[in-house]
């Protein structure tokens, strides 16, 4: 295998550690936002967060960061996609209120499965018959996770499925400038776009939160941050359908942290669904190692 053949397959194997150390990270992330939520306005949990990710910014990045993040050639797209992704935390969180962590991460998973197309459509990725066989099995197995025959496509799943549209949509979008700017120069556009845009609902809806939940409002900044950075970094290594399969991942913390935060204990449906999803993500793992191999 030649060196240059090595090289790059040593940028995809980095790449897919720190997508799926970014989705165990964002998975926390859900679980500490949903009990924010249930106290404190979704506006008001978005504002520190973004606060939070901004200070570490200025702290490991200095303030030519934010200088370079002003004239940044990325300067108007990545305020695209944080619209993105503040629509599809909004549709998230709303829906985290009536949904276990379980559901909520298992829905969302129609993100992998709208990436892998997007990739195409929008980045001219190759996809090969495997990968889409894959797709089709997600695919099945969110529709049997969702279950739409009993649970009738209620408003918290809609919400759920909105959410994984457009934060597919941010995602490709991410893996177009990630090359273009420096990891820490996107998470300020990215979060200063945040900070000003939850500002101002959270001076109608503020809510002083109490020492337990200013603590957890930096935890979830924290944990943010580090998920937000990883994932930037990730989506320099890889291509998009490379590194969407690997969000099922946070699948299992998913279950692990609402059994043994809230006791949920999922339907049987999402089980199944689940297990259809993973092995959906292991059969596109598999293909792109052995097509590298080749």
């Amino acid at each position: 295998m030649s060196a240059v053949a090595l090289d790059t397959r040593d940028r995809v194997f980095a790449g897919i550690a720190l997508t799926s150390l970014a989705y165990f990270l964002f998975t926390a992330h859900d679980a500490v936002v949903k009990l924010l939520v249930a106290a404190i306005p979704v506006w008001e949990v978005l504002f520190f967060r973004s606060l939070t990710i901004l200070l570490g910014c200025l702290v490991f990045g200095g303030r030519s960061a934010y200088r370079q993040a002003w004239h940044s050639p990325v300067f108007r797209p990545m305020f695209l996609r944080s619209f993105l992704i503040l629509s599809a935390w909004l549709c998230y969180y709303t829906a985290a209120r009536e949904l276990q962590l379980a559901e909520l991460t298992t829905y969302y998973y129609a993100a992998p499965i709208i990436i892998t197309v997007l990739s195409i459509v929008v980045l001219g990725e190759k996809v090969p018959v495997v990968r889409w066989a894959a797709v089709a099995v997600g695919f099945a197995g969110v529709y049997i996770a969702c279950d739409p025959a009993n649970l009738g496509l209620s408003q918290p799943v809609l919400l759920v499925l909105a959410a994984a549209f457009c934060w597919s949509l941010s995602i490709v979008l991410l893996r177009k400038l990630a090359l273009q700017e420096k990891t820490v120069v996107q998470m300020v556009l990215n979060n200063a776009f945040f900070l000003v845009t939850a500002g101002i609902p959270m001076i109608h809806l503020w809510r002083t939160p109490s020492i337990g939940e200013a603590g957890l409002l930096a935890i979830a900044g924290t944990i943010a941050g580090i998920a937000q950075f990883t994932l930037f970094e990730g989506m320099k290594r890889a291509a998009a359908s490379v590194v969407a399969p690997f969000e099922y991942t946070s699948l299992v913390w998913a279950f692990v942290l609402g059994y043994l935060i809230w006791h949920d204990v999922p339907r049987d449906e999402v089980f199944v669904g689940a297990v259809m999803i993973v092995g959906a993500g292991a059969l596109i793992i598999a293909s792109e190692h052995f097509r590298r191999r080749g």
